[in-house]
């Protein structure tokens, strides 16, 4: 099963991912883990997205798609996997299309998790991230096991500087703006599954795995 996930910020993508990688077997792909995980180990590809990111500057869809080939590339990704964070635009959608098509193959569906703005604005201020494993928590609707700390490793949870009401109103905007040609390039294709992301999260697990199902 290949597959992208896409979500406006707080739309529950992380969760979700967790729970599709685990019942299809596949990696989870998330751009920004691969720049965490360039950078740290300082390979050519991390120094090059490094030195934009230390400017303040978005990565160029050219190193972006380059990184995301490379990864695609490996092993355990040739059966299966879902992309997290890319593609972000038509551009990066386009070069990947053309990526898996000399690859011989194609992707399965494309996930589109809807959330309501004022819903995703309540599940951002309460999420709480552990620094260490990434995992994504919220205080009301997806607490850990123990207050503020990560149920995986222990590790005390934080919030991040940037889940604050304004900041979250300004990045679903931008996330509008910049995904829908994104949508509307997946429905020409018939590849877009829709799913209601204001429900609990089991039941939107469920519509995803009975859409991935029916296709």
């Amino acid at each position: 099963m290949k597959l992208v996930i896409l979500g406006p910020p707080g739309a529950g993508k992380g969760t979700q991912a967790e729970s599709i990688v685990e019942k299809f077997n596949i990696p989870h792909i998330s751009t920004g883990d691969i720049f965490r995980e360039n950078i740290k180990n300082e390979t050519e590809l991390g120094t090059k997205a490094k030195s934009y990111m230390d400017k303040g500057l978005l990565v160029p869809d050219s190193l972006v798609i380059e990184i995301v080939e490379d990864r695609l590339s490996k092993a355990d990704a040739k059966d299966g996997f879902l992309l997290d964070g890319f593609p972000r635009t038509v551009q990066q959608a386009v070069s990947l299309d053309a990526f898996l098509d000399k690859m011989g193959t194609n992707l399965d569906r494309v996930i589109n998790i809807t959330v309501d703005p004022a819903a995703l604005i309540e599940r951002a201020v309460g999420r709480r991230v552990c620094k260490t494993c990434g995992a994504t928590y919220h205080i009301k609707f997806n607490p850990p096991k123990e207050e503020g700390i990560c149920d995986k490793d222990g590790t005390k949870l934080i919030q991040r500087d940037d889940d604050t009401e304004e900041t979250v109103k300004t990045r679903i905007q931008v996330y509008s703006d910049q995904t829908s040609p994104l949508i509307d390039y997946y429905k020409a294709q018939s590849l877009i599954l829709n799913i209601d992301g204001n429900q609990a999260i089991d039941k939107v697990f469920s519509d995803i795995e009975n859409g991935l199902k029916s296709k």
